[in-house]
């Protein structure tokens, strides 16, 4: 394993000081040393990777050092654009350093959504035209590698970070007040929905909170899109869902997600469904991949949904808060409500026994019917 801190002091020693990006579960000690060891103007933690490509292209130009942009593979989605049409030698020419976590390497057991992309990721490096190393114990050498690259190209460059290539290094996570956690909250709406209500769920740990509360209480999985993958578009599949039945949709959204494609809400708020129903819980970070901080504290996101076009906002920190909300919400149209939670899930949280696909079926033979 590699020694965080010293990772991260090499970057600094190559003049390698600004970062950029989106926390990666297997980033999650980097993201944590780069959290500790940077002020706020030299670690940016973006709504989106390709937010944090573009921020890496501008501050090279104010600068002419290189941008660290942090992700996991699967955020290459979000990157192909600005790096294809805007840091590309065709384009603008830009270099920039990518440290990339290689979720679904072949030959390595992770989560469904991970497999496609762990295939394609240094084919799809390779067809971008990007040049890589898989991080070793070597990284000095790499690191110099790159900085050399970077400096006679003018071209981004990617270190692929394996699962577990870094020592733990941990920090003191954010903390607040709130009484709930994510769970708790969600056994409380759960609980208020009837067996014609349809729930799309955000990534991460909130689709695994309400499978094994489905379990729990020995209710089907049909009602329940758990998403994986595509973070950001949650309220998009849900509002999709809307559009051909007359049912109730709860979308079950997460801070992180709700900031990553903010501008989908705009669309969803001038195009309303009566049964869309929205529900975020905002912990303020991205508990799932390292509890690593969101802005989700620090925006008025029930004033971003009323512009958009919400009717209401509810918010709530109770289960009795809960309960009104979505007693109202029940009743009326294009309404939203926000519960405020702190961190922290059960050490032995499972993961859903069906597949992906097994999931998609079940919820569309009984939304069909």
């Amino acid at each position: 394993m590699i020694n965080t801190k010293q990772f991260y002091d090499y970057l600094i020693s190559k003049n390698l000081d600004f970062f950029a990006g989106v926390p990666d579960s297997l980033l999650k000690n980097l993201c944590a040393c780069i959290k500790e060891n940077s002020d706020s103007k030299h670690n940016i933690i973006t709504a989106n990777e390709g937010n944090a490509i573009a921020m890496a292209c501008g501050y090279h130009m104010s600068s002419n050092k290189y941008g660290v942009v942090y992700m996991q593979n699967s955020g290459l989605g979000n990157a192909v654009n600005p790096l294809l049409s805007l840091a590309d030698e065709d384009v603008y020419n830009i270099p920039m350093l990518l440290i990339i976590g290689w979720r679904g390497e072949p030959g390595k057991k992770d989560e469904p959504q991970h497999v496609k992309q762990g295939k394609l990721t240094l084919p799809l490096l390779e067809t971008m035209g990007i040049e890589y190393m898989i991080l070793d114990s070597n990284f000095q050498e790499q690191i110099d590698k790159c900085c050399q690259y970077m400096q006679e190209t003018n071209k981004p460059i990617a270190l692929v970070v394996r699962k577990d290539s870094f020592e733990d290094y941990n920090i003191t996570k954010d903390k607040n007040n709130y009484i709930l956690t994510r769970e708790e909250s969600l056994d409380t709406i759960i609980k208020e929905l009837n067996d014609d209500d349809f729930i799309v769920s955000t990534t991460g740990k909130t689709s695994r909170e309400i499978f094994e509360l489905r379990e729990k209480y020995g209710q089907e999985h049909s009602n329940d899109f758990l998403t994986v993958g595509s973070m950001g578009h949650t309220a998009s599949i849900a509002f999709g869902l809307c559009i051909n039945t007359n049912k109730n949709v709860y979308c079950i959204d997460g801070d992180g997600s709700f900031i990553m494609h903010m501008g989908g809400f705009a669309v969803i708020g001038q195009n309303p469904c009566d049964n869309f129903k929205y529900i975020l819980i905002n912990n303020g970070a991205h508990e799932s991949v390292g509890g690593q901080p969101t802005v989700g504290f620090n925006i008025k996101i029930d004033e971003i949904l009323k512009a958009v076009g919400f009717k209401e906002v509810y918010k709530a920190t109770t289960e009795e808060e809960i309960k009104q909300a979505i007693s109202k919400m029940k009743e009326n149209s294009m309404e939203a409500l926000i519960i405020y939670t702190k961190q922290g899930s059960r050490k032995d949280l499972g993961r859903p026994t069906t597949t992906p696909i097994e999931n998609k079926k079940a919820l569309m033979k009984k939304i069909l019917k």
